[in-house]
């Protein structure tokens, strides 16, 4: 069973991320990379988390009522690409790993920069 939730969730990330190029016209969510999806056992929860290419603090808000708004839509879509009985109700959270990544190669390079001053 582990397999094929893996399977769905695989297929889920695809079909979304399409859907989020080619069919959402919402300019707030031009710079929204869809990163991972996560399923309940019962495929009736997707988590779907996604990550920014910007760090601004409102342009997060407005991602993610960007994302509210087009949850409708995007689940109508992928009812339509998926072979489930039943589509799974989308809920979007943010990743923040990418922020995690970015910060610890900031302090690695500063600890960089201290020794090579020594």
């Amino acid at each position: 069973m582990k397999h094929r939730i893996g399977r769905v969730e695989g297929k889920i990330l695809r079909e979304l991320s399409k859907i989020l190029q080619k069919k959402i016209r919402d300019p707030r969510l031009s710079d929204v990379t869809l990163t991972a999806v996560e399923c309940t056992n019962d495929f009736s929860y997707a988590t779907v988390y996604y990550s920014l290419l910007t760090e601004e603090g409102n342009k997060e808000k407005e991602v993610a009522e960007g994302l509210e708004k087009a949850k409708g839509l995007m689940r109508h879509l992928l009812g339509q690409e998926l072979t489930v009985y039943k589509v799974p109700e989308l809920i979007f959270k943010r990743d923040t790993s990418v922020q995690y990544g970015s910060k610890i190669d900031k302090l690695i390079a500063q600890l960089k920069k201290q020794e090579n001053d020594r």
